[in-house]
């Protein structure tokens, strides 16, 4: 059964607070031959690689697939899923558009100008990887049309038979997607970062997760944006002895499917609510589950249920953890949201649960794992914008500026900066 930590203990913590992407020698190498392939090779290195996870069914000709109209893509997905996407259209639309940036300006004492503008991302391109990946299409897409971003790939690998997942060419569609490409992988992050034949180069990497895909977006970050990268799925729960235990189980579960090196973990000042969460558990007999034997790996070494004496150690275990997702099970959760500062995204009650993020609330479900939740906020529609400052200086302002920027300069050893800025004195 698993077995209760105290939140003191931070060598048995120390696993859960691992963050930061690592990758070990042999994937650094292997991705970089895969992007000197196509950057030297083109579509040819692509049409290679998707060759082998396709059974030889790939060419050319496979490599851009035709997005269906609405009437086409009606007919790929059950009427349930179809509708299920177009309320997630709906609430994903809503939340982001909340978010212009407005340009700001304002005029300094001395007359003085300054301001702020924004401006959409000229490209994106979003990794939906292999399978169903819907909801990553309709989290990048969609933002990015709001924003006003001019052209919108997405990337996803063809199945064994070369085909795109249904739900994928749907969302695509209901998109207004501009570019789909079947290719995946490393390969797909190089077209994107540097151009093919075929593929234009975007200004920015959305998506994507799975060792070589995030090693990949690492070694082109600097010819091309990146979103972050994309770790294990985190989850932690903060739950007092209100909370049910049931639920609170059931989130561990649903987070713990969902990839081998998944982490979760509850942390409460109630030690009764952690040994029932444990009792449940190990009464399952997770292996049984649908993919259990990933939820058993995840249980067994990625699976921690912290006590601790005060709201205090609650905090810091959440801060130090800084997970993708947090959810709160408690009766009161304002002092603790006013608190929370590494952290992609929250999920406020019993009646919110995380899987709700992944589609349905709206909310951008790509948010920074591995512990980059300590460095990066969570995906908001400022990620498919860019911004810049301007400055209008006043002649009064130049005036009382020159002689302490020059000597700033020279200070820093820049005398060609201290120059500039005395030609300006007037003198």
């Amino acid at each position: 059964m698993l077995s209760v930590i105290d939140a003191s203990d931070s060598r048995r913590l120390a696993v859960m607070y691992r963050s930061g992407w690592s990758p070990s020698r042999e994937q650094a190498e292997l991705v970089a031959a895969a992007l000197a392939g196509v950057r030297t090779r083109g579509d040819a290195a692509l049409v290679d690689a998707m060759r082998s996870v396709t059974e030889g069914r790939f060419d050319l000709g496979h490599l851009r697939v035709p997005i269906p109209m609405d009437e086409g893509a009606r007919s790929l997905v059950p009427p349930e899923i179809a509708d299920a996407l177009r309320l997630a259209k709906t609430r994903i639309t809503r939340f982001h558009e909340r978010q212009r940036h407005a340009d700001s300006n304002f005029v300094d004492q001395d007359g003085s100008r300054y301001g702020v503008r924004y401006r959409p991302l000229e490209s994106i391109a979003a990794y939906a990887g292999a399978g169903s990946a819907a909801s990553i299409v309709m989290m990048t897409a969609l933002p990015a049309r709001i924003a006003g971003v001019g052209r919108v790939v997405v990337l996803a690998q063809p199945d064994a038979a070369g085909r795109i997942h249904p739900g994928v060419l749907f969302a695509c569609s209901l998109c207004e997607v501009d570019e789909l490409y079947a290719v995946g992988g490393p390969e797909a992050i190089a077209a994107a970062a540097f151009g093919t034949e075929s593929i234009a180069p975007v200004c920015k990497i959305f998506g994507g997760s799975g060792s070589l895909v995030t090693e990949a977006k690492r070694q082109v970050f600097g010819t091309c944006a990146i979103d972050g990268l994309a770790g294990p799925s985190e989850v932690l729960v903060i739950a007092d002895d209100g909370a049910n235990s049931e639920l609170v189980t059931g989130e561990l579960l649903t987070q713990a499917e969902r990839d081998v090196c998944a982490r979760v973990g509850v942390v409460s000042e109630s030690r009764p609510l952690l040994e029932a969460v444990a009792q449940l558990v190990d009464t399952l007999e997770v292996r049984t589950l649908a993919r259990g034997e990933i939820i058993a790996e995840v249980i067994e070494n990625s699976c921690f249920l912290i006590h601790a004496q005060n709201r205090d150690q609650v905090l810091s275990v959440a801060n130090s953890f800084a997970p993708e997702r947090v959810a709160l099970h408690l009766r009161d959760a304002e002092p603790y949201l006013a608190q929370l500062r590494h952290v992609g995204a929250v999920f406020v009650g019993d009646a919110t649960p995380v899987v709700e993020g992944d589609a349905l609330a709206g909310i951008n479900a790509l948010q920074p794992a591995c512990g980059a939740a300590r460095f990066e906020s969570g995906l908001t529609l400022g990620a498919f914008m860019r911004s810049f400052s301007v400055v209008e200086n006043s002649r009064e302002r130049m005036l009382g500026d020159a002689q302490p920027l020059a000597a700033l300069a020279e200070f820093e050893g820049l005398p060609q900066h201290a120059q500039t800025a005395r030609m300006r004195s007037g003198a």
